[in-house]
Protein backbone atom coordinates (compact mmCIF):
# COMPACT_ATOMS: atom_id res chain seq x y z
CA UNK A 1 0.00 0.00 0.00
CA UNK A 2 2.84 2.35 0.85
CA UNK A 3 4.51 1.68 -2.52
CA UNK A 4 1.22 2.42 -4.29
CA UNK A 5 0.89 5.73 -2.49
CA UNK A 6 4.45 6.68 -3.41
CA UNK A 7 3.72 5.75 -7.03
CA UNK A 8 0.61 7.92 -7.07
CA UNK A 9 2.59 10.86 -5.74
CA UNK A 10 5.23 10.39 -8.42
CA UNK A 11 2.55 10.38 -11.08
CA UNK A 12 1.42 13.82 -10.00
CA UNK A 13 4.75 15.12 -11.28
CA UNK A 14 4.60 13.46 -14.70
CA UNK A 15 3.35 15.39 -17.73
CA UNK A 16 0.71 13.60 -19.82
CA UNK A 17 -0.43 13.35 -23.41
CA UNK A 18 -2.22 11.06 -25.73
CA UNK A 19 -0.15 10.18 -28.76
CA UNK A 20 1.84 11.22 -31.82
CA UNK A 21 1.55 14.73 -33.37
CA UNK A 22 -1.46 16.64 -32.01
CA UNK A 23 -3.37 18.10 -34.95
CA UNK A 24 -3.19 21.74 -33.69
CA UNK A 25 0.64 21.52 -33.62
CA UNK A 26 1.12 19.96 -37.06
CA UNK A 27 1.34 23.27 -38.90
CA UNK A 28 4.00 25.51 -40.39
CA UNK A 29 3.61 27.86 -37.44
CA UNK A 30 4.02 25.04 -34.94
CA UNK A 31 7.17 23.81 -36.67
CA UNK A 32 8.58 27.34 -36.96
CA UNK A 33 8.00 28.27 -33.33
CA UNK A 34 8.72 24.74 -32.10
CA UNK A 35 5.84 25.12 -29.65
CA UNK A 36 3.07 22.60 -29.07
CA UNK A 37 0.79 24.12 -26.41
CA UNK A 38 -2.75 23.86 -27.83
CA UNK A 39 -5.72 25.74 -26.39
CA UNK A 40 -8.12 23.95 -24.10
CA UNK A 41 -11.70 24.56 -25.25
CA UNK A 42 -12.88 24.74 -21.65
CA UNK A 43 -11.38 28.18 -21.07
CA UNK A 44 -9.69 29.07 -24.35
CA UNK A 45 -6.20 29.22 -22.84
CA UNK A 46 -3.06 27.30 -23.77
CA UNK A 47 -2.90 24.07 -21.76
CA UNK A 48 -5.96 25.20 -19.75
CA UNK A 49 -3.72 27.57 -17.79
CA UNK A 50 -6.58 29.89 -16.77
CA UNK A 51 -8.27 26.94 -15.04
CA UNK A 52 -5.11 25.70 -13.42
CA UNK A 53 -5.00 22.55 -15.52
CA UNK A 54 -1.47 23.07 -16.85
CA UNK A 55 0.99 25.46 -18.44
CA UNK A 56 3.26 25.76 -21.46
CA UNK A 57 6.88 25.10 -20.54
CA UNK A 58 10.30 24.48 -22.03
CA UNK A 59 11.30 20.89 -22.71
CA UNK A 60 14.38 19.76 -20.81
CA UNK A 61 15.85 16.50 -22.13
CA UNK A 62 18.27 14.15 -20.42
CA UNK A 63 21.91 14.36 -21.48
CA UNK A 64 22.93 11.10 -19.82
CA UNK A 65 25.16 9.04 -22.14
CA UNK A 66 23.68 6.12 -24.04
CA UNK A 67 25.34 2.88 -25.07
CA UNK A 68 27.63 2.22 -28.06
CA UNK A 69 25.00 0.52 -30.21
CA UNK A 70 24.23 3.79 -32.03
CA UNK A 71 27.43 5.75 -32.80
CA UNK A 72 25.83 8.67 -34.67
CA UNK A 73 24.59 12.05 -33.48
CA UNK A 74 22.34 14.75 -34.88
CA UNK A 75 21.04 12.82 -37.88
CA UNK A 76 17.83 11.20 -36.63
CA UNK A 77 14.71 13.12 -35.53
CA UNK A 78 14.22 10.74 -32.61
CA UNK A 79 17.49 11.69 -30.95
CA UNK A 80 16.86 13.78 -27.82
CA UNK A 81 13.14 13.50 -28.48
CA UNK A 82 11.17 15.72 -29.15
CA UNK A 83 13.57 18.62 -29.77
CA UNK A 84 13.76 18.11 -33.53
CA UNK A 85 10.08 19.18 -33.67
CA UNK A 86 9.16 21.02 -30.47
CA UNK A 87 10.96 22.54 -27.49
CA UNK A 88 7.87 23.78 -25.64
CA UNK A 89 4.90 21.59 -24.68
CA UNK A 90 2.09 21.44 -22.12
CA UNK A 91 2.91 20.27 -18.64
CA UNK A 92 -0.28 19.23 -16.89
CA UNK A 93 -0.92 19.75 -13.19
CA UNK A 94 -2.37 17.28 -10.71
CA UNK A 95 -4.39 14.54 -12.35
CA UNK A 96 -4.99 16.41 -15.61
CA UNK A 97 -3.68 14.99 -18.88
CA UNK A 98 -3.97 15.15 -22.64
CA UNK A 99 -1.97 17.15 -25.16
CA UNK A 100 -3.74 20.33 -23.98
CA UNK A 101 -4.42 19.18 -20.40
CA UNK A 102 -8.09 18.83 -21.32
CA UNK A 103 -8.34 15.21 -20.20
CA UNK A 104 -7.37 13.11 -17.18
CA UNK A 105 -4.23 11.08 -16.66
CA UNK A 106 -4.45 7.30 -16.60
CA UNK A 107 -6.77 5.97 -13.91
CA UNK A 108 -8.56 9.24 -13.14
CA UNK A 109 -12.04 10.36 -14.16
CA UNK A 110 -14.52 13.19 -13.74
CA UNK A 111 -14.63 16.85 -14.75
CA UNK A 112 -11.90 17.67 -12.22
CA UNK A 113 -10.07 14.36 -12.62
CA UNK A 114 -10.49 13.68 -8.91
CA UNK A 115 -12.02 10.18 -9.11
CA UNK A 116 -9.60 7.25 -9.15
CA UNK A 117 -11.05 4.17 -10.79
CA UNK A 118 -9.51 0.77 -11.47
CA UNK A 119 -10.49 -1.05 -14.66
CA UNK A 120 -9.97 -4.78 -15.16
CA UNK A 121 -8.48 -6.35 -18.29
CA UNK A 122 -9.94 -9.81 -18.84
CA UNK A 123 -9.04 -13.02 -20.64
CA UNK A 124 -10.67 -12.85 -24.07
CA UNK A 125 -11.41 -16.58 -23.97
CA UNK A 126 -13.57 -16.25 -20.83
CA UNK A 127 -15.46 -13.13 -21.91
CA UNK A 128 -19.15 -13.38 -22.81
CA UNK A 129 -19.82 -13.80 -26.53
CA UNK A 130 -21.40 -10.35 -26.75
CA UNK A 131 -18.31 -8.79 -25.10
CA UNK A 132 -16.03 -10.56 -27.56
CA UNK A 133 -18.13 -9.32 -30.47
CA UNK A 134 -18.11 -5.79 -29.08
CA UNK A 135 -14.32 -5.85 -28.93
CA UNK A 136 -14.14 -6.97 -32.57
CA UNK A 137 -16.58 -4.24 -33.60
CA UNK A 138 -14.52 -1.60 -31.77
CA UNK A 139 -11.38 -2.73 -33.59
CA UNK A 140 -13.13 -2.44 -36.93
CA UNK A 141 -14.59 0.95 -36.05
CA UNK A 142 -11.11 2.21 -35.16
CA UNK A 143 -9.80 0.88 -38.48
CA UNK A 144 -12.42 2.83 -40.38
CA UNK A 145 -12.51 6.14 -38.47
CA UNK A 146 -10.08 9.02 -39.06
CA UNK A 147 -8.59 10.13 -35.76
CA UNK A 148 -9.82 13.62 -34.93
CA UNK A 149 -6.96 14.64 -32.62
CA UNK A 150 -3.75 13.29 -34.14
CA UNK A 151 -1.90 13.10 -37.45
CA UNK A 152 1.29 11.35 -38.54
CA UNK A 153 4.50 12.73 -40.03
CA UNK A 154 5.13 11.57 -43.59
CA UNK A 155 8.57 13.16 -43.85
CA UNK A 156 11.58 13.93 -41.73
CA UNK A 157 11.94 17.29 -40.02
CA UNK A 158 14.61 18.33 -42.55
CA UNK A 159 12.25 17.53 -45.42
CA UNK A 160 9.68 19.91 -43.93
CA UNK A 161 11.97 22.93 -44.37
CA UNK A 162 14.05 24.91 -41.93
CA UNK A 163 11.10 27.11 -40.91
CA UNK A 164 8.43 24.46 -41.43
CA UNK A 165 7.38 25.89 -44.77
CA UNK A 166 6.62 22.39 -46.06
CA UNK A 167 4.72 20.58 -43.27
CA UNK A 168 4.40 16.90 -44.10
CA UNK A 169 1.59 15.46 -42.02
CA UNK A 170 -1.33 13.24 -42.90
CA UNK A 171 -4.66 12.09 -41.49
CA UNK A 172 -4.85 8.49 -40.34
CA UNK A 173 -7.47 6.19 -38.84
CA UNK A 174 -7.30 5.46 -35.14
CA UNK A 175 -6.11 1.87 -35.46
CA UNK A 176 -3.38 2.64 -37.99
CA UNK A 177 -2.23 5.59 -35.90
CA UNK A 178 -0.84 3.08 -33.43
CA UNK A 179 0.54 0.85 -36.18
CA UNK A 180 2.44 3.90 -37.47
CA UNK A 181 3.70 4.76 -33.99
CA UNK A 182 5.09 1.24 -33.55
CA UNK A 183 6.73 1.49 -36.96
CA UNK A 184 8.19 4.94 -36.26
CA UNK A 185 9.73 4.01 -32.92
CA UNK A 186 11.47 0.94 -34.39
CA UNK A 187 12.37 2.07 -37.93
CA UNK A 188 15.94 2.26 -39.20
CA UNK A 189 17.86 5.54 -38.98
CA UNK A 190 18.23 7.29 -42.35
CA UNK A 191 21.88 8.27 -42.79
CA UNK A 192 21.52 9.99 -46.18
CA UNK A 193 21.38 8.43 -49.61
CA UNK A 194 19.19 5.60 -50.94
CA UNK A 195 19.35 2.55 -48.71
CA UNK A 196 21.96 4.09 -46.44
CA UNK A 197 20.55 3.28 -43.03
CA UNK A 198 21.60 2.25 -39.52
CA UNK A 199 19.63 -0.80 -38.42
CA UNK A 200 20.91 -1.31 -34.89
CA UNK A 201 18.54 1.25 -33.42
CA UNK A 202 15.16 0.83 -31.79
CA UNK A 203 13.64 3.13 -29.17
CA UNK A 204 11.13 0.55 -27.85
CA UNK A 205 12.74 -2.87 -28.27
CA UNK A 206 15.90 -4.78 -27.36
CA UNK A 207 16.53 -2.90 -24.12
CA UNK A 208 15.08 -1.53 -20.90
CA UNK A 209 12.26 0.60 -22.34
CA UNK A 210 10.61 -2.41 -24.02
CA UNK A 211 8.16 -2.99 -21.17
CA UNK A 212 7.44 0.62 -20.04
CA UNK A 213 7.03 1.80 -23.65
CA UNK A 214 4.51 -0.89 -24.55
CA UNK A 215 2.67 -0.27 -21.26
CA UNK A 216 2.10 3.36 -22.25
CA UNK A 217 1.27 2.31 -25.83
CA UNK A 218 -1.55 0.04 -24.60
CA UNK A 219 -2.88 2.66 -22.20
CA UNK A 220 -3.10 5.19 -25.03
CA UNK A 221 -4.76 2.70 -27.35
CA UNK A 222 -7.29 1.86 -24.66
CA UNK A 223 -8.00 5.57 -24.09
CA UNK A 224 -8.47 6.30 -27.79
CA UNK A 225 -11.03 3.49 -28.11
CA UNK A 226 -12.93 4.86 -25.12
CA UNK A 227 -13.05 8.30 -26.70
CA UNK A 228 -14.08 6.88 -30.08
CA UNK A 229 -16.88 4.66 -28.79
CA UNK A 230 -18.02 6.51 -25.68
CA UNK A 231 -17.59 3.23 -23.79
CA UNK A 232 -15.46 4.35 -20.84
CA UNK A 233 -15.61 0.88 -19.29
CA UNK A 234 -13.66 -0.59 -22.20
CA UNK A 235 -10.42 -2.43 -21.47
CA UNK A 236 -8.06 -4.35 -23.74
CA UNK A 237 -8.48 -8.10 -23.25
CA UNK A 238 -5.50 -10.41 -23.06
CA UNK A 239 -4.72 -13.84 -24.47
CA UNK A 240 -3.14 -16.18 -21.93
CA UNK A 241 -1.12 -18.33 -24.33
CA UNK A 242 0.71 -20.36 -21.69
CA UNK A 243 0.75 -24.06 -22.63
CA UNK A 244 -1.25 -23.48 -25.82
CA UNK A 245 -0.56 -25.85 -28.69
CA UNK A 246 -2.04 -23.62 -31.35
CA UNK A 247 -3.54 -20.17 -31.85
CA UNK A 248 -6.58 -20.36 -29.57
CA UNK A 249 -7.87 -16.95 -30.69
CA UNK A 250 -7.56 -17.65 -34.42
CA UNK A 251 -11.24 -18.39 -35.00
CA UNK A 252 -13.81 -16.55 -37.07
CA UNK A 253 -15.65 -15.67 -33.86
CA UNK A 254 -12.54 -13.92 -32.53
CA UNK A 255 -9.43 -12.76 -34.41
CA UNK A 256 -10.08 -14.61 -37.66
CA UNK A 257 -9.60 -18.21 -38.78
CA UNK A 258 -7.47 -19.54 -41.59
CA UNK A 259 -8.56 -19.02 -45.21
CA UNK A 260 -9.28 -22.46 -46.69
CA UNK A 261 -8.04 -21.39 -50.14
CA UNK A 262 -4.90 -19.58 -49.03
CA UNK A 263 -3.47 -20.45 -45.59
CA UNK A 264 -1.59 -17.13 -45.44
CA UNK A 265 -4.82 -15.13 -45.44
CA UNK A 266 -7.65 -14.63 -42.97
CA UNK A 267 -10.93 -16.46 -43.45
CA UNK A 268 -13.49 -14.40 -45.44
CA UNK A 269 -15.95 -15.06 -42.61
CA UNK A 270 -13.88 -12.70 -40.43
CA UNK A 271 -14.02 -8.91 -40.65
CA UNK A 272 -10.21 -8.89 -40.53
CA UNK A 273 -10.02 -10.48 -43.98
CA UNK A 274 -10.82 -7.06 -45.48
CA UNK A 275 -8.14 -5.17 -43.50
CA UNK A 276 -5.20 -3.60 -45.33
CA UNK A 277 -1.82 -3.41 -43.63
CA UNK A 278 0.39 -0.30 -43.46
CA UNK A 279 4.07 0.41 -42.74
CA UNK A 280 5.35 -3.04 -43.75
CA UNK A 281 7.74 -2.14 -46.62
CA UNK A 282 10.77 -0.96 -44.67
CA UNK A 283 13.28 -1.71 -47.43
CA UNK A 284 11.26 0.33 -49.92
CA UNK A 285 11.07 3.29 -47.52
CA UNK A 286 14.81 3.11 -46.94
CA UNK A 287 15.57 3.05 -50.65
CA UNK A 288 13.42 6.16 -51.15
CA UNK A 289 14.70 7.86 -47.99
CA UNK A 290 11.07 8.19 -46.96
CA UNK A 291 8.79 7.45 -44.05
CA UNK A 292 5.70 5.27 -44.06
CA UNK A 293 2.71 7.41 -45.10
CA UNK A 294 0.12 4.81 -44.01
CA UNK A 295 -0.98 3.87 -47.53
CA UNK A 296 -2.58 0.40 -47.68
CA UNK A 297 -0.07 -2.26 -48.70
CA UNK A 298 -2.08 -5.45 -49.06
CA UNK A 299 -4.07 -7.85 -46.91
CA UNK A 300 -3.37 -8.86 -43.34
CA UNK A 301 -1.21 -12.00 -43.39
CA UNK A 302 -1.17 -14.78 -40.81
CA UNK A 303 -0.34 -18.50 -40.99
CA UNK A 304 0.07 -19.62 -37.38
CA UNK A 305 2.18 -22.70 -36.78
CA UNK A 306 3.80 -22.81 -40.22
CA UNK A 307 6.87 -20.95 -39.03
CA UNK A 308 10.55 -21.82 -38.86
CA UNK A 309 10.58 -24.51 -36.17
CA UNK A 310 14.35 -24.20 -35.79
CA UNK A 311 13.79 -20.66 -34.54
CA UNK A 312 10.66 -21.34 -32.49
CA UNK A 313 10.33 -24.94 -31.35
CA UNK A 314 7.13 -24.44 -29.33
CA UNK A 315 4.89 -21.85 -27.78
CA UNK A 316 5.91 -20.67 -24.29
CA UNK A 317 4.62 -22.60 -21.29
CA UNK A 318 4.00 -21.81 -17.64
CA UNK A 319 7.49 -22.93 -16.62
CA UNK A 320 9.05 -20.42 -19.02
CA UNK A 321 7.03 -17.59 -17.53
CA UNK A 322 7.78 -18.61 -13.95
CA UNK A 323 11.51 -18.74 -14.66
CA UNK A 324 11.41 -15.21 -16.09
CA UNK A 325 9.37 -13.81 -13.21
CA UNK A 326 11.82 -15.34 -10.75
CA UNK A 327 14.85 -13.49 -12.14
CA UNK A 328 15.83 -10.72 -9.70
CA UNK A 329 17.60 -8.35 -12.13
CA UNK A 330 15.61 -6.22 -14.55
CA UNK A 331 18.56 -5.35 -16.79
CA UNK A 332 22.16 -6.62 -16.92
CA UNK A 333 25.44 -6.25 -18.80
CA UNK A 334 25.18 -4.43 -22.14
CA UNK A 335 21.42 -3.95 -21.54
CA UNK A 336 20.54 -5.10 -25.06
CA UNK A 337 19.60 -8.39 -26.76
CA UNK A 338 22.85 -9.95 -25.56
CA UNK A 339 22.12 -9.45 -21.85
CA UNK A 340 22.28 -12.57 -19.63
CA UNK A 341 20.03 -13.28 -16.64
CA UNK A 342 17.99 -10.17 -17.41
CA UNK A 343 14.26 -10.40 -16.74
CA UNK A 344 13.57 -7.97 -19.58
CA UNK A 345 15.72 -9.87 -22.09
CA UNK A 346 14.26 -13.27 -21.17
CA UNK A 347 10.68 -11.97 -21.35
CA UNK A 348 11.31 -10.11 -24.60
CA UNK A 349 12.59 -13.38 -26.05
CA UNK A 350 16.30 -12.92 -26.77
CA UNK A 351 17.41 -15.17 -23.90
CA UNK A 352 16.55 -18.71 -22.86
CA UNK A 353 13.69 -19.16 -20.37
CA UNK A 354 15.50 -22.24 -19.06
CA UNK A 355 18.98 -20.82 -18.46
CA UNK A 356 18.60 -17.05 -18.70
CA UNK A 357 21.48 -16.86 -21.16
CA UNK A 358 21.18 -14.90 -24.41
CA UNK A 359 20.64 -17.12 -27.44
CA UNK A 360 21.13 -16.30 -31.11
CA UNK A 361 19.02 -17.73 -33.89
CA UNK A 362 16.11 -18.53 -31.58
CA UNK A 363 13.04 -16.65 -30.40
CA UNK A 364 11.48 -17.30 -27.01
CA UNK A 365 8.56 -15.98 -24.92
CA UNK A 366 7.40 -12.62 -26.40
CA UNK A 367 9.32 -13.05 -29.66
CA UNK A 368 8.15 -16.65 -30.05
CA UNK A 369 4.50 -15.58 -30.34
CA UNK A 370 5.35 -13.04 -33.03
CA UNK A 371 7.26 -15.63 -35.06
CA UNK A 372 4.64 -18.32 -34.50
CA UNK A 373 1.99 -16.13 -36.20
CA UNK A 374 4.10 -16.30 -39.37
CA UNK A 375 2.76 -13.22 -41.12
CA UNK A 376 2.26 -9.50 -40.60
CA UNK A 377 2.92 -9.89 -36.87
CA UNK A 378 6.35 -11.44 -37.47
CA UNK A 379 8.05 -8.22 -38.63
CA UNK A 380 8.80 -5.72 -35.86
CA UNK A 381 7.94 -2.52 -37.72
CA UNK A 382 4.59 -3.77 -39.05
CA UNK A 383 3.63 -6.19 -36.29
CA UNK A 384 0.88 -4.02 -34.79
CA UNK A 385 -1.15 -4.48 -38.01
CA UNK A 386 -2.41 -7.77 -36.59
CA UNK A 387 -4.92 -7.12 -33.79
CA UNK A 388 -3.60 -10.20 -31.99
CA UNK A 389 -0.67 -7.88 -31.19
CA UNK A 390 -2.87 -6.16 -28.59
CA UNK A 391 -3.96 -9.39 -26.90
CA UNK A 392 -0.39 -10.65 -26.85
CA UNK A 393 1.16 -7.48 -25.45
CA UNK A 394 -1.54 -7.14 -22.82
CA UNK A 395 -0.48 -10.54 -21.49
CA UNK A 396 3.21 -9.59 -21.71
CA UNK A 397 2.36 -6.48 -19.69
CA UNK A 398 0.69 -8.67 -17.06
CA UNK A 399 3.91 -10.70 -16.70
CA UNK A 400 5.81 -7.43 -16.30
CA UNK A 401 3.32 -6.53 -13.58
CA UNK A 402 3.88 -9.85 -11.81
CA UNK A 403 7.63 -9.20 -11.76
CA UNK A 404 7.15 -5.69 -10.35
CA UNK A 405 4.90 -6.99 -7.57
CA UNK A 406 7.15 -9.91 -6.71
CA UNK A 407 10.41 -7.96 -6.55
CA UNK A 408 9.20 -4.41 -5.77
CA UNK A 409 12.32 -2.89 -7.34
CA UNK A 410 13.44 0.63 -6.47
CA UNK A 411 13.57 3.16 -9.30
CA UNK A 412 17.35 2.83 -9.24
CA UNK A 413 16.96 -0.69 -10.68
CA UNK A 414 16.05 0.90 -13.98
CA UNK A 415 19.19 1.94 -15.96
CA UNK A 416 19.90 5.64 -15.73
CA UNK A 417 22.86 5.70 -18.14
CA UNK A 418 24.54 3.69 -20.89
CA UNK A 419 21.48 1.81 -22.12
CA UNK A 420 21.00 1.86 -25.92
CA UNK A 421 19.75 5.20 -27.22
CA UNK A 422 16.19 5.92 -26.14
CA UNK A 423 16.18 3.51 -23.21
CA UNK A 424 17.72 5.43 -20.28
CA UNK A 425 15.46 6.30 -17.35
CA UNK A 426 15.23 9.99 -18.24
CA UNK A 427 14.69 9.59 -21.99
CA UNK A 428 11.31 10.70 -23.31
CA UNK A 429 9.41 7.95 -25.09
CA UNK A 430 9.35 8.21 -28.88
CA UNK A 431 7.02 9.33 -30.44
CA UNK A 432 4.66 10.41 -27.64
CA UNK A 433 3.86 14.10 -27.22
CA UNK A 434 4.05 15.99 -24.96
CA UNK A 435 6.28 13.59 -23.01
CA UNK A 436 6.65 10.43 -20.92
CA UNK A 437 9.91 9.35 -19.32
CA UNK A 438 10.78 5.65 -19.43
CA UNK A 439 11.52 5.40 -15.73
CA UNK A 440 8.18 6.93 -14.76
CA UNK A 441 6.46 3.72 -15.93
CA UNK A 442 8.71 1.37 -14.05
CA UNK A 443 5.89 1.04 -11.53
CA UNK A 444 2.81 -1.06 -10.79
CA UNK A 445 -0.30 -0.76 -12.90
CA UNK A 446 -2.22 -0.13 -9.66
CA UNK A 447 -0.98 3.47 -9.93
CA UNK A 448 -2.23 3.65 -13.53
CA UNK A 449 -5.83 2.58 -12.97
CA UNK A 450 -6.00 -0.95 -14.27
CA UNK A 451 -5.65 -4.57 -13.20
CA UNK A 452 -5.61 -8.05 -14.74
CA UNK A 453 -8.38 -10.49 -13.91
CA UNK A 454 -6.07 -13.43 -13.28
CA UNK A 455 -3.98 -11.39 -10.82
CA UNK A 456 -6.97 -10.59 -8.62
CA UNK A 457 -7.56 -12.48 -5.39
CA UNK A 458 -9.67 -15.67 -5.83
CA UNK A 459 -12.98 -14.05 -4.87
CA UNK A 460 -12.57 -11.07 -7.18
CA UNK A 461 -11.28 -13.33 -9.95
CA UNK A 462 -14.39 -15.53 -9.70
CA UNK A 463 -16.56 -12.45 -10.09
CA UNK A 464 -14.59 -11.10 -13.06
CA UNK A 465 -13.98 -14.29 -15.01
CA UNK A 466 -17.03 -16.39 -14.22
CA UNK A 467 -19.89 -14.52 -12.55
CA UNK A 468 -19.73 -11.32 -14.63
CA UNK A 469 -19.76 -13.12 -18.03
CA UNK A 470 -22.73 -15.19 -16.82
CA UNK A 471 -24.61 -12.09 -15.67
CA UNK A 472 -23.80 -10.31 -18.93
CA UNK A 473 -25.21 -13.20 -20.92
CA UNK A 474 -28.29 -13.22 -18.71
CA UNK A 475 -28.66 -9.47 -19.19
CA UNK A 476 -28.47 -9.89 -22.96
CA UNK A 477 -31.33 -12.42 -22.98
CA UNK A 478 -33.36 -11.13 -20.03
CA UNK A 479 -36.24 -10.02 -22.25
CA UNK A 480 -36.50 -13.52 -23.66
CA UNK A 481 -36.25 -14.98 -20.19
CA UNK A 482 -39.04 -12.71 -18.90
CA UNK A 483 -41.19 -13.49 -21.92
CA UNK A 484 -40.58 -17.20 -21.52
CA UNK A 485 -41.39 -16.94 -17.82
CA UNK A 486 -44.69 -15.13 -18.47
CA UNK A 487 -45.64 -17.58 -21.21
CA UNK A 488 -44.75 -20.49 -18.98
CA UNK A 489 -46.83 -19.04 -16.15
CA UNK A 490 -49.85 -18.61 -18.47
CA UNK A 491 -49.56 -22.15 -19.75
CA UNK A 492 -49.21 -23.47 -16.22
CA UNK A 493 -52.29 -21.47 -15.12
CA UNK A 494 -54.34 -22.78 -18.04
CA UNK A 495 -53.28 -26.35 -17.30
CA UNK A 496 -54.13 -25.85 -13.62
CA UNK A 497 -57.61 -24.55 -14.50
CA UNK A 498 -58.19 -27.48 -16.84
CA UNK A 499 -57.10 -29.92 -14.14
CA UNK A 500 -59.37 -28.27 -11.55
CA UNK A 501 -62.40 -28.37 -13.84
CA UNK A 502 -61.65 -31.92 -14.94
CA UNK A 503 -61.32 -33.08 -11.33
CA UNK A 504 -64.56 -31.40 -10.34
CA UNK A 505 -66.36 -33.02 -13.25
CA UNK A 506 -64.88 -36.39 -12.38
CA UNK A 507 -66.03 -36.05 -8.77
CA UNK A 508 -69.57 -35.17 -9.88
CA UNK A 509 -69.65 -38.18 -12.17
CA UNK A 510 -68.43 -40.42 -9.38
CA UNK A 511 -71.14 -39.18 -7.01
CA UNK A 512 -73.79 -39.78 -9.67
CA UNK A 513 -72.51 -43.29 -10.27
CA UNK A 514 -72.56 -44.12 -6.56
CA UNK A 515 -76.11 -42.74 -6.18
CA UNK A 516 -77.32 -44.70 -9.18
CA UNK A 517 -75.67 -47.89 -8.00
CA UNK A 518 -77.26 -47.62 -4.52
CA UNK A 519 -80.76 -47.24 -5.99
CA UNK A 520 -80.37 -50.38 -8.11
CA UNK A 521 -79.06 -52.63 -5.33
CA UNK A 522 -81.64 -51.78 -2.65
CA UNK A 523 -84.40 -54.18 -3.87
CA UNK A 524 -81.91 -57.04 -4.06
CA UNK A 525 -81.45 -56.91 -0.31
CA UNK A 526 -85.09 -58.07 0.03
CA UNK A 527 -84.79 -60.95 -2.41
CA UNK A 528 -84.40 -64.55 -1.44
CA UNK A 529 -81.19 -65.52 0.21
CA UNK A 530 -79.99 -67.38 -2.85
CA UNK A 531 -80.76 -64.55 -5.22
CA UNK A 532 -79.46 -62.00 -2.76
CA UNK A 533 -76.31 -63.94 -2.23
CA UNK A 534 -75.75 -64.34 -5.92
CA UNK A 535 -76.66 -60.78 -6.68
CA UNK A 536 -74.51 -59.37 -3.86
CA UNK A 537 -71.51 -61.24 -4.94
CA UNK A 538 -72.13 -60.18 -8.49
CA UNK A 539 -72.37 -56.57 -7.34
CA UNK A 540 -69.13 -56.96 -5.40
Amino acid sequence: MRRLCVSLVLLQLIGACLSQFPRPCATSDGLRTKECCPLWDGDGSACGALSGRGFCTDVVVSDEPHGPQYPHSGIDDRERWPLAFFNRTCRCAGNYGGFNCGECRFGYWGSNCAEYRESVRRNILTMATAEQQKFISYLNLAKNTINRDYVIATGTRAQMGENGENPMFSDINTYDLFVWMHYYVSRDALLGGPGNVWQDIDFAHESAAFLPWHRVFLLHWENEIRKLTGDFNFTIPYWDWRNSQTCDVCTDALMGGRNSLNPNLISPASVFSSWKVVCTLSEEYNSREALCNATGEGPLLRNPGNHDTNRVQRLPNSADVEFAVGLPEYETGPMDRFANMSFRNVLEGFASPQTGMAVSGQSTLHNALHMFMNGSMSSVQGSANDPIFLLHHAFIDSIYERWLRNHQPPRSSYPRTNAPIGHNDGYYMVPFLPLYRNGDYFLSNKALGYEYAYLLDPGQRFVQEFLNPYLQQAQEIWQWLVGAGILGALIAAIIAVIIVFARRKWKRNQRKKRASSYGERQPLLHSSSEEGSSSYQTTL
